[in-house]
């Protein structure tokens, strides 16, 4: 298969890039982003896009793909709905729709986030636009639309936050991830698990369409 990720030099997008330039079902990774990322391998190409609400130069490019794996994202902390909404919900639309023009039977992946709210109204903010993104999403005609909705992730493979203190986190969470994951799978998985996933999910295209915390480190496993 062939896969293009958005946001590769974000922690989960790098994880997925990192999955995906292993996995032997990948052939070919086109990885687009605001910036290079400092990885070279025979399967990744790059594309740049300085500002992805102006897609004007991808049109017409993005041909060739089975799959979109939409790793981009924003935090909410401190931001006005508007502000939010247009980074988040008009920004990922936009990409999915030149996406999909490119490729009309393909398939997509977005990640939200535990406690996406699909009814649109309830008190959490951000809970809200990624609910009423997945909700466009799935209207949209993709062949296949899984949406990952996380809570906490681990990075791997020498992956760090671009927040230091965060780093701290993470790295005193490391010393007892695996302890922790196997006690508590609804509640933690990691890059590598969740970039297995995505790729599962286009491999083996099951039924459930939404995947928490616990249903990400199963369809990780999967083997079939």
């Amino acid at each position: 298969m062939k896969v293009l990720i958005t946001g590769a030099s974000g922690m989960v997008g790098k994880g997925v890039l990192l999955e995906c330039l292993d996995s032997p079902v990948v052939e070919q990774v086109l990885s687009v982003g605001r910036s290079k990322i400092d990885i070279q391998h025979s399967k990744l190409k790059q594309f740049d896009i300085p500002d992805f609400m102006d897609l004007s130069q991808v049109e017409g490019k993005l041909g060739g793909y089975d799959a979109c794996f939409f790793c981009v994202g924003v935090s909410s902390i401190g931001m006005e709905e508007d502000t939010y909404r247009r980074l988040t919900y008009d920004l990922t639309l936009e990409f999915a729709s030149a996406f999909l023009a490119d490729n009309p039977k393909s398939s997509f992946i977005y990640v939200s986030g535990k406690g996406t709210d699909r009814s649109e109204k309830g008190k959490v903010m951000w809970a809200r636009v990624k609910g009423a993104t997945e909700n466009q999403i799935d209207r949209m005609g993709f062949e296949d639309a899984y949406f990952f909705r996380p809570n906490y992730i681990q990075p791997l493979r020498g992956i760090r936050s671009k927040t230091g203190w965060i780093n701290v986190v993470y790295s005193l969470i490391g010393f007892s991830y695996n302890l922790f994951l196997k006690n508590l799978p609804a509640a933690a998985t990691d890059t590598s698990r969740l970039g297995r996933a995505m790729i599962h999910a286009i491999q083996f295209r099951p039924k459930l369409k939404i995947y928490n915390t616990r249903e990400i480190n199963a369809l990780a496993a999967r083997q079939d």
